[in-house]
């Protein structure tokens, strides 16, 4: 299967956080989106892997992407290294995405800064036809994909464009309330942690607000690039 999109997290719940409203519009228009999650999330706080596996698969199915796979990394100790990027490599080459998403370049979780320049890194490498890598026994083709973007989660910064999200704010916040473990609950008798606030589940939807607010619309994500963006006329800027 070819997809148009494909979206990395480091752990289950990073996708939806951060371009959920973006993958939710994008499959609206027609595209093909797939998740891969690099971790179980094994060493979170609350809940166990068994209990994200199924909080994951809840989610892809209210977002509609067409695959969602899992590479079982260690959680927390996964390092950019060739053995990792051979194994993402996997993906892009058996999928061939023409639009990379992963995670923030710079952030709170030490795994997501770690999982971007993975992600990066293996798309590059993706690209080189003397990099063999092979799936059940079939010689994969080389594939880079067209454009690597990294979506914005705990800190905030400042993006190289945003796309709107208006109309589609309800499905990323169903898809984020798939992980019931993760988030805000106030009958939880779990401990806290820095994600389990209500303001931080407050802070998907003004966060969303405040950078739609910038550009004029209601609700916006944003995205970091790596290289410069193209627009065929001025007519296309928003």
């Amino acid at each position: 299967m070819k997809l148009d999109i494909l979206a990395f997290g480091a752990h289950p719940d990073d996708v939806e956080l951060g371009a959920a409203g973006t993958i939710a519009k994008e499959i609206s228009l027609g595209k093909k989106v797939g998740i891969i999650d690099l971790t179980r999330g094994e060493l979170g706080t609350r809940g166990t892997p068994e209990i994200r596996d199924a909080e994951a698969k809840k989610a892809a199915k209210i977002l509609g992407v067409s695959i969602r796979e899992n590479l079982q990394f260690r959680d927390g100790f996964f390092i950019n290294d060739e053995k990792h990027q051979l194994e993402i490599i996997k993906m892009i080459r058996k999928y061939k995405p023409e639009i990379v998403l992963c995670n923030a370049i710079d952030d709170r979780h030490i795994d997501h800064g770690k999982g971007s320049k993975l992600v990066s890194d293996a798309c590059f490498l993706s690209g080189l036809t003397k990099v063999e890598t092979e799936v059940d026994g079939i010689k994969q083709e080389a594939w880079r994909p067209k454009q690597v973007y990294h979506y914005i989660q705990w800190k905030n910064i400042e993006p190289n464009f945003v796309v709107d999200v208006t109309g589609f704010m309800d499905k990323k916040i169903n898809s984020v309330l798939a992980y019931s473990s993760q988030f805000y609950d106030s009958n939880s008798n779990e401990p806290i942690t820095p994600i389990t606030s209500k303001n931080f589940l407050d802070s998907i939807t003004y966060r969303a607000q405040d950078l739609g607010r910038i550009v004029g619309v209601d609700f916006a994500e944003g995205f970091t690039t790596e290289r410069y963006l193209a627009v065929s006329s001025l007519e296309n800027l928003k």
